[in-house]
């Protein structure tokens, strides 16, 4: 009588509690993530907009598929993929007024007549053509290999416009020195032979002829200038609107480096085979010097360094170091810089450069004099601790682009947020659009350059909107509205908005709407499972805690229905560090997601933080862990667990934490100087010696192993092994490319030569960073699991 009860409830959707039907397991969500449904994924529009494309795996297949839906439908079906394809917005480099373009395709130039929908291909060889663009003169412009050649699309004449040579230019020829002997019979010669005499006065006269030489040319064609490259890597080849400056930049490779080498054991060989792997933070690094070639005076020149302000300033933490800050102030160095661009204005009158500073303090928007190779200064972004940030970033050249031929825009931390700005290069002037305790995290300029579209977390640090504002500035207009996740792709005419929407339990899906303010967003596909719709998932409580800083700290916590009697805690760290996981839609961490959701089914409280160093909150929340990682992101856990304690009653003796990558690396941490606080911990692929790491991400952080080492000291684990108290689990990929499975190892050896018991290492022979295989996932989450269970319960 109960089974039949409950049948009818279920049926009749009254019972609401299906995971006491279907309990959570390790070995149920650590399966192939398709058991979940696939999400759509790779949205794009064809170029008339009236169709989006996407890929999709409803039906659970072997691999996802093809399919379209209208814009004005909502009503997805399965596409032709070879058909539709070729309807596709393709990415066509635009002349001024957009009514012909130029693509790259399999290696060839094609120029589309939009007015007559006619495509005609400028080239047809075995080698690449690419980096097509077009002249103020409406002239094309291509590269092919190094050089850059010029079609005349009236003449369909092709010129060659730049002769880069591999090697040094050949000096003179080294001559033998001159005896008395030597002179002596070259006078001979010329008093006894008089064709000795007429060829000698010829020279100096200059009558003589080519006769006979090589590499003669006509008289109407002058000989390209060798532009030799020497023994660099030639790069950065571009050329200004009107043809007139053609810019490059030559790099010295790094010398005496040592790249790592990660062995991979599990082979179809049968024998040890070595991956090539990364260099440590601390290594040389490449040096570029960019160049200027005047096709009109046919000279060449170096831009200059020297001119950009603030070149030769050292930063802040060398104080640490007097002999060594001495020494550089004396040396009086200009700071090796690395350029993106130029990017020219339309007529091609000005040119932009963004520089970033190699030891990542400076960011300048240059403008760059290409008479004379020198800089004047729009813009200047100096951190002591490092530039970043949302569209700032110090490996490309961020969200910048022109608005017309004097107004430049670009994104600032400079009032601690990252905000879009506008500089006028003529005057000067610069003007701040968008202001507030948020950020705008990615900006696209509209086709007639008038509105600014940008996604930006204005409402709340962990809800993400789509918003526009008109290039001379007032108030943003929110277009999207719904609370989540908003991730947005703009069609071709900029009339309909493709939105890859999630929340926190519900996984993205596409909806699509109108590109206007108060329109519906209309849902497109359902992809998740039927089993995975059967379990009730959590919404977890979304709260801020004060740290001990007076800071705002944001964080998830997963609430347990039935708490275990000594009401047990764990804390999950988010990777990456500067990583945003506390917000209101459906994590990259999903696997993370649904074991809190079995740990607090089994008893458990689990609070989810965005740490200091995490992203969505600004520079101060983002360098904060300057020069102490383990600092601030480590004491914003321990004030985690207080509130924990005093706002859910969470027993303070019985608390754990887990995380992978950064996550791992602050596990660690807090085992070994927090053990009064974690009582157990699971340390994944974690980081043990930030001195074995890359140099993009640490060096930002903590600048070079030789050049700070007491950053080094106090932020890696290995130093602090011998605090090890509480229960320890390690688990690491053997062939993880990324945090080596050396890390690991020389961690262990410190264990074994200190004489600590409590620890265990789990190893992963196959497994990357990021690991694949399904039976690797649910080992590790067992074993992180059971010593949850054996050491939080008891």
């Amino acid at each position: 009588m109960k089974k039949y009860l409950l049948f009818l409830l279920l049926c009749t959707g009254e019972y609401t509690f299906a995971q006491q039907l279907a309990p959570l397991t390790v070995e149920k969500i650590m399966r192939d993530p398709k058991w979940m449904g696939v999400a759509p994924t790779n949205f794009r529009w064809t170029a008339d907009s009236k169709t989006l494309y996407f890929n999709w795996n409803p039906e659970n297949k072997a691999k996802e598929e093809l399919f379209k839906v209208s814009a004005t439908s909502t009503k997805p079906v399965k596409a032709a993929e070879k058909e539709d394809e070729k309807l596709l917005s393709l990415n066509y480099t635009y002349n001024t007024d957009r009514s012909l373009g130029l693509i790259e395709k399999s290696g060839d130039i094609y120029l589309q007549n939009f007015k007559n929908n006619k495509e005609t291909r400028l080239t047809s060889t075995q080698e690449r053509e690419s980096s097509p663009f077009f002249l103020t003169s409406g002239n094309v412009v291509y590269q092919l290999g190094d050089n850059l050649f010029e079609v005349d699309l009236k003449s369909a004449e092709t010129k060659q416009l730049t002769n880069f040579v591999k090697g040094k230019k050949a000096g003179r020829p080294e001559t033998k020195p001159v005896t008395e002997q030597d002179k002596w019979l070259k006078a001979q010669q010329t008093e006894l032979f008089d064709i000795i005499k007429k060829r000698n006065a010829e020279t100096r006269s200059g009558a003589r002829g080519g006769r006979g030489r090589s590499g003669a040319t006509s008289a109407d064609t002058k000989p390209l200038k060798e532009l030799y490259t020497e023994d660099k890597f030639l790069n950065g080849v571009t050329i200004s609107p009107d043809g007139h400056f053609i810019t490059y930049k030559l790099t010295t490779p790094a010398q005496n480096n040592h790249s790592t080498v990660v062995p991979n054991y599990i082979t179809s060989s049968g024998y040890t085979e070595d991956i090539p792997g990364r260099t440590k933070v601390g290594e040389n690094e490449n040096i570029s010097q960019g160049f200027i070639y005047d096709t009109q005076k046919d000279s060449v020149y170096a831009i200059q360094t020297a001119t950009i302000p603030g070149i030769k300033d050292l930063p802040d933490y060398l104080k640490d170091y007097p002999k060594e800050l001495d020494t550089l102030k004396k040396k009086n160095a200009d700071r090796p810089v690395n350029f993106f661009g130029p990017l020219w204005n339309d007529n091609g009158s000005t040119a932009i450069v963004v520089a970033t500073s190699t030891d990542n303090k400076d960011r300048w928007i240059l403008k760059l004099d290409a008479l004379t190779g020198k800089f004047s200064l729009i813009d200047r972004q100096w951190d002591e601790a490092w530039i970043g940030g949302p569209g700032i970033s110090g490996f490309y050249q961020g969200s910048t682009g022109w608005i017309d031929n004097n107004r430049f825009y670009y994104q600032s931390e400079a009032t601690g947020y990252s905000h879009l700005y506008v500089a006028n290069v003529t005057t000067g002037d610069k003007k701040q659009l968008t202001s507030g305790k948020w950020e705008v995290q990615s900006v696209q300029l509209s086709k007639d350059r008038s509105i600014f579209y940008f996604k930006a977390n204005k409402e709340h640090p962990g809800i993400t909107n789509f918003f526009k504002i008109g290039v001379n500035g007032g108030e943003p207009v929110q277009i999207t509205t719904m609370k989540g996740l908003n991730e947005i792709t703009l069609s071709p005419d900029e009339k309909y908005i493709a939105i890859n929407y999630s929340f926190m339990d519900k996984p993205g899906e596409l909806y699509l709407q109108p590109n206007k303010v108060g329109a519906k967003a209309e849902k497109i596909t359902q992809s998740t499972s039927a089993e995975f719709n059967s379990y009730k998932w959590r919404q977890p409580d979304m709260v801020t805690f004060k740290n001990r800083y007076g800071a705002d700290v944001y964080a998830r916590v997963y609430k347990s229905d039935n708490p275990h009697p000594n009401h047990p805690a764990v804390v999950f760290v988010h990777g990456a560090g500067y990583l945003q996981n506390v917000h209101f839609g459906w994590s990259t961490y999903f696997r993370e997601f649904m074991f809190n959701n079995l740990l607090a089914d089994n008893g458990y409280t689990v609070i989810d933080i965005d740490y200091t160093g995490s992203s969505g909150y600004g520079r101060d929340h983002r360098t904060g862990i300057y020069r102490h990682m383990g600092g601030k992101d480590l004491t914003d856990q321990v004030d985690g667990v207080k509130f924990l304690v005093e706002k859910y009653g969470v027993n303070p003796q019985h608390v754990g934490l887990y995380g992978g990558s950064y996550g791992g690396f602050i596990t660690l941490m807090a085992m070994f100087n927090e053990p009064e606080v974690f009582t157990s911990g699971a340390a994944l692929r974690s980081v043990t010696d930030w001195a074995h790491y890359n140099h993009g991400y640490t060096s930002n952080i903590l600048n070079e192993p030789f050049n700070d080492p007491i950053a080094y000291k106090r932020s890696s684990p290995i130093y602090f092994a011998d605090k090890l108290k509480g229960n320890l689990l390690m688990a690491h990929g053997m062939v993880d490319v990324n945090v080596h499975f050396q890390d690991i190892v020389r961690l262990t050896q410190r264990f074994i030569e200190l004489g600590k018991n409590n620890w265990e290492l789990a190893v992963y022979p196959v497994e990357d960073h990021g690991f694949i295989e399904p039976s690797s996932w649910t080992d590790e989450y067992k074993r992180i699991f059971k010593l949850y269970e054996n050491t939080l319960k008891k």
